[in-house]
């Protein structure tokens, strides 16, 4: 890892150390946690383009697409950005999910995408059919690699949840969006 890869990456480390001391205090504050968390990237420079805190699972943060390369070093600094680049972008974003709330059972047809448990407590349910399985604990810097089409949920626990997410645009002259979802199951009665 480069000098500053390492420094950006020990950074993130200190500041995840940090919101995970506030999570675990504040466990049942979804606003606190929300604008704890947009500090927090504040904090390690990045540039928020959009958010969404009104889902009913818990929302998210996307990071603007110039900051890709910044992201895999705080996040994923084991993987090297031409190694997970399908299309011509990867769409980084930060997924906070509340206690004891799922995600919609789904998959994507223009999207892979990769998670890291950055800090509190998720779990998740993957499969490769419709059939969903037994869900699994993460633990903190778990990477979950996500293929095209695999069914997936990811699952609050007692605490809120930290991901650190990209996505592999499968299809270039298409990218995937946010109404790339074909949900199976939610709990919140969404359909597609």
């Amino acid at each position: 890892m480069e000098p500053t890869q390492m420094a950006i990456y020990e950074s993130s480390i200190k500041k995840n150390i940090e919101l995970m001391e506030v999570i675990v205090t504040n466990k049942d504050d979804k606003q606190l946690i929300f604008k704890q968390v947009q500090m927090y990237l504040a904090e390690l420079n990045f540039t928020i383009s959009t958010f969404d805190f009104n889902r009913p699972w818990g929302g998210f943060f996307v990071i603007d697409e110039i900051e890709t390369e910044k992201f895999l070093a705080a996040f994923f600094p084991e993987l090297k950005q031409q190694e997970v680049l399908i299309g011509n972008k990867l769409s980084p974003k930060i997924l906070v999910v509340a206690p004891n709330k799922r995600l919609s059972w789904q998959y994507h047809h223009r999207r892979a995408e990769l998670w890291k448990l950055i800090a509190g407590q998720a779990g998740i349910v993957t499969s490769h059919n419709d059939e969903e399985l037994t869900s699994k604990h993460l633990t903190i810097n778990d990477i979950v690699v996500l293929q095209q089409g695999e069914r997936h949920r990811l699952i609050g626990l007692q605490q809120f949840g930290i991901i650190a997410e990209i996505w592999q645009h499968t299809d270039i002259d298409n990218p995937s969006n946010e109404d790339d979802i074909v949900r199976l199951q939610d709990d919140f009665g969404r359909s597609n």
